[in-house]
């Protein structure tokens, strides 16, 4: 299991714990956090399930893919810390992280 800490645009903190093999999209639809819309299911097909990932984990994330990247000029407010939740795999390398959600997925 992996730690994930959300913090909402607000401030709020939601932590939950997934399996790993999940992406941190999974972990917040099935955890109920508010702020992943995840309008494609996790198909790398839109954006609403855009996050910035805490500098400390950045390194051991993947490079982002071209579909990965495409997608992330439809999202708002992105910056070099934006990635899109559903194409991060938890595993024991990632427990702990911390992904804020921007104001809106929209």
């Amino acid at each position: 299991m992996t730690k994930v800490v959300f913090i909402e645009h607000n401030g709020k903190e939601h932590t939950v714990e997934a399996a790993n093999g999940l992406t941190v999209m999974e972990a917040a639809v099935k955890n109920l956090v508010p702020g992943i819309d995840a309008d494609c299911g996790g198909a790398c097909a839109c954006a609403t399930c855009h996050v910035y990932v805490d500098p400390a984990f950045a390194g051991k994330l993947g490079e982002k893919s071209d579909m990965e990247q495409t997608m992330l000029d439809f999202a708002n407010e992105v910056t070099d810390q934006s990635r899109l939740s559903c194409q991060i795999k938890l595993t024991d390398a990632l427990d702990g992280i911390i992904v804020r959600l921007p104001a809106s997925q929209h």
